[in-house]
């Protein structure tokens, strides 16, 4: 399988794109393109992971249809015959890959929330003596460490380089106490149902990242939904506080860019086959047990 790094609708070039997403204006709103690119440490690279955007596309979809209640989102419809409809024109390699969306302006801010202790908050917390995001956190805590509860951490969205955390009076002066508060509580119920669903198939959410937008009718989900991409799955037969959780992600890729003698700056290093496909196989294994039945 060939991967997609970039998407055309019958030569029709993007809107916009992001690391990941192409998008396209559309009659009634947008529609988004996940294609196979991969970006690490900030870095697009070269290589794209075959079959990769359409595992996250569909994925996407699953979870917003599956916690809908939880949240209103922006998906219209992930059917190749609807999104054809709404571009006006088609390609084939797009098969899988289209999501037709709501238009909806998007927060100021990046809604994380965190049931486990690891990456950027790991580093924070021993920067601050246990004081992350004006929360005081429990001694002792190392990598992996599961936190008392769930905590809403809020970031920047930086638009080149990494996303900053912030304190939650810093957000609320970004996007207004009552927005915040909306997305605060929406991120929360949201992680809190998606954890439980993921526990009952042998995964641990440890993390994850949403994005919110505004409409006339309010506040709703926008852009992926709970995607490797987005978020950090465990094993859960595995974990084992204070040493690096294996991943359903970019791992691989991660690793082996590590030990590259590479500057971490644009542009990255080709993949080898080997570590795109063994990439490309753990995307799909967090889809599949995500979407299947309970172990």
């Amino acid at each position: 399988m060939q991967a997609l790094t970039s998407a055309l609708v019958a030569g029709r070039e993007p809107d916009r794109r992001g690391k990941v997403r192409d998008i396209f204006e559309a009659a009634e709103g947008l529609v988004i393109v996940s294609t196979d690119r991969l970006s690490a440490f900030d870095v697009v690279l070269p290589t794209g992971i075959p079959g990769k955007g359409r595992v996250l596309n569909q994925l996407s979809a699953f979870w917003f249809a599956e916690l809908a209640a939880a949240c209103p989102h922006h998906l219209l419809s992930v059917e190749d015959d609807a999104c054809a409809a709404a571009l006006g024109a088609w390609s084939p390699e797009l098969s899988g890959r289209c999501a037709w969306v709501r238009r909806a302006e998007p927060l100021a801010i990046e809604c994380v929330v965190r049931g486990y202790i690891s990456g950027s908050l790991l580093k924070e917390y021993r920067a601050q003596g246990g004081r992350v995001h004006g929360l005081d956190l429990p001694d002792g805590l190392t990598e992996g460490s599961r936190l008392p509860e769930p905590i809403f951490t809020p970031a920047t969205k930086a638009q080149e380089g990494h996303d900053e955390n912030i304190s939650a009076a810093q957000a609320r002066d970004l996007v207004g106490t009552e927005v915040y508060a909306a997305a605060e509580r929406a991120s929360l119920e949201i992680y809190r149902r998606a954890a439980e669903h993921a526990a009952a198939r042998g995964l641990i959410l440890a993390d994850t990242k949403f994005e919110f937008g505004l409409t006339e009718d309010g506040l709703i989900w926008i852009d992926e939904a709970l995607t490797p991409d987005s978020s950090r799955y465990w094993p859960a037969d595995s974990w084992a506080p204070g040493k690096a959780q294996p991943s359903f992600d970019k791992q691989f890729v991660r690793d082996w860019l590590e030990a590259q003698p590479w500057a971490k700056t644009y542009p990255g290093p080709a993949l080898p086959d080997d570590v795109a496909a063994q990439t490309a196989a753990k995307y799909q294994e967090a889809f599949d047990r995500l979407t299947g039945p309970p172990q």
